[in-house]
């Protein structure tokens, strides 16, 4: 019998054996017991099972089966996969700067960052990954792909793509470079009187780029700022309270935590004046923003100092911290709860197994009211609830399907092709005689998708067959489908305007990259424009708040 990485195995066989607790009691009995057990099985599996085993494989297996017992947040990460980890706290890695996906056999370049390496040796929107250096790529899946694009920042790379309007392949020649992606990817002025800031996310220090936006914000006569936490989904619990700090007094309590272990509670305050603890400001949230995001805008709502705006938040309020496991592995477990300065915890989904399932989400009937500083019910348990609900608007399902299969995506290709440069992103749109070129595009191009109207009639016709009324109506219900198919021929051209959104998206960020795409899409936003409406009727504010 052989064991593959016998002598880690052996390691940790004799890490565990030799393994002390400071519990006492019962649960040092019950781990005691269950190492044990853990150290049997592992030694009859080595010894007695049919074929070679790979114990690393074996072992990750395991802890990956264990943590996901748990909870989501509670995760094992062995050595090759903490660069990821860290990536996401840090918003660090070394690597080209470039978003990648896949498009049928092939990895394509989606959109390099600008200023990035790919963007500097001449890397495009649309270039079809044939080659990493003498490495053919056919087949790789995009996390492969990935893994040979990154490498340590001096370090050269060379690329080979297909490029769209050009016969041969192109070569280029990248030098990595320590890629950091921004937490402030866009700020900047609305109109004359609103300043907006876009938070991508709550990496290390990010709190400097946002004091930093805010201001600039200030020096240009802001006198109202617009937050956007949309589909923010946190990151580290300590940069929240340094970005509260800006809007709220000194010594202001943020959020506290606390967990089965009473040791372990802390409680979080500012420790510097505020920039603006009196600007008036709104808070963009939705089904995407978490945690450190939920913390900011449940903390601005608990004092009153911000009316939340969007949709429902995503219900996070557990808090996770790191443990090293040796031979650079690493444990990211949940340690505890947070609570807002008004008692509320925001944590949607119950994983204690109190309900059936073990992982449910609470009812509303069961969520707690508590008070805010001006004495406004606001509730646990659920996420933040807005003070004002702007739902974005749907996306079409023609529109939804022209974008998942590539089509916008290689019109503005073709579109790049075709026009060397376009005006500013906010003045940029595209024209009837560009649609109609859209239109000659995707003509003969799969685009089919099912519509609400169809989905519904087969549900009736499964319905008439098993009740056997089928020969009764299948006349008119097949004169049904023929309307609804007939009527789908037209839907380019009745959704227009969300096909065109698209597409203007879509063709802004080949020139303007990704500041580009988000200033195209704040002109038609709709909870930028309600949040403008609300920040330039100061009345409305203050009765939001209850401050009238």
């Amino acid at each position: 019998m052989k064991v593959k990485n016998k002598p880690l195995f052996l390691l940790m066989v004799a890490g565990v054996m030799t393994m002390s607790f400071s519990a006492g009691g019962k649960n040092y009995f019950e781990v005691k017991k269950n190492i044990e057990i853990l150290y049997n099985l592992f030694k009859e599996l080595s010894i007695g099972y049919v074929d070679d085993l790979n114990m690393d494989r074996l072992t990750l297996a395991g802890l990956d089966s264990m943590t996901r017992s748990l909870d989501p947040y509670t995760v094992y990460y062995p050595e090759e996969d903490q660069e990821g980890y860290f990536m996401q706290t840090t918003g660090k890695y070394g690597g080209i700067g470039a978003l990648i996906s896949t498009d049928n056999d092939f990895v394509i370049i989606s959109e390099p960052y600008q200023n990035s390496p790919a963007a500097k040796a001449g890397l495009k929107a649309g270039d079809k990954i044939i080659k990493i250096d003498t490495k053919n790529m056919k087949g790789m899946k995009s996390d492969e792909v990935s893994r040979l694009l990154k490498g340590l920042p001096g370090t050269e790379v060379n690329i080979t793509v297909e490029r769209y309007g050009q016969k041969d392949p192109v070569t280029k020649k990248v030098i990595r470079e320590e890629i950091k992606l921004p937490s402030v990817p866009y700020f900047g002025m609305l109109d004359s009187n609103i300043g907006y800031i876009l938070l991508g996310n709550f990496t290390d220090n990010c709190h400097s780029d946002v004091r930093n936006a805010l201001e600039e914000l200030l020096n240009q006569h802001a006198s109202s700022i617009m937050l956007d936490l949309r589909n923010n989904p946190g990151g580290l619990l300590q940069e929240a309270v340094e970005i509260a700090g800006l809007f709220l007094d000194k010594n202001s309590t943020i959020v506290s935590t606390k967990s089965g272990r009473e040791e372990m509670g802390m409680i979080y305050k500012t420790k510097e004046p505020p920039a603006d603890k009196n600007i008036p400001l709104t808070i963009l949230v939705n089904r995407g923003s978490a945690s450190a995001s939920e913390i900011i805008a449940g903390v601005m709502q608990d004092y009153d100092r911000a009316v939340i705006l969007g949709e429902k938040s995503f219900g996070k309020g557990l808090v996770q911290s790191t443990r090293d496991l040796g031979y650079n592995s690493m444990l990211k477990l949940t340690t505890s709860k947070y609570y807002l300065p008004s008692g509320r915890c925001i944590q949607a989904i119950d994983y204690s197994g109190k309900y059936k399932d073990g992982a449910e989400k609470v009812p509303d009937s069961l969520r707690t009211s508590f008070k805010t500083a001006n004495g406004r019910k606001v509730f646990d348990a659920g996420g933040i609830d807005p003070d004002i609900e702007s739902m974005p608007d749907e996306v079409s399902y023609i529109a939804g399907s022209l974008f998942a299969k590539k089509h916008i995506f290689y019109f503005a290709t073709e579109y790049v092709a075709k026009h060397p440069s376009i005006p500013a992103p906010q003045n940029f749109s595209l024209t009837d005689a560009d649609f109609d070129d859209f239109i000659n595009f995707v003509k003969g191009k799969d685009y089919d998708y099912k519509t609400l109207s169809e989905k519904n009639l087969e549900e009736i016709m499964a319905n008439a067959k098993e009740e056997k009324y089928i020969d009764l109506i299948s006349l008119e219900l097949n004169e049904l489908k023929k309307i609804i198919v007939l009527d789908k021929q037209m839907d380019l051209t009745k959704y227009k305007n969300d096909i065109r959104y698209l597409l203007e998206e879509e063709i802004v960020s080949r020139y303007h990259f990704q500041q580009g795409r988000i200033l195209s899409s704040l002109r038609s936003d709709p909870a930028i424009l309600k949040a403008k409406e609300v920040l330039n009727n100061p009345a409305q504010y203050q009765k939001l708040l209850n401050k009238l």
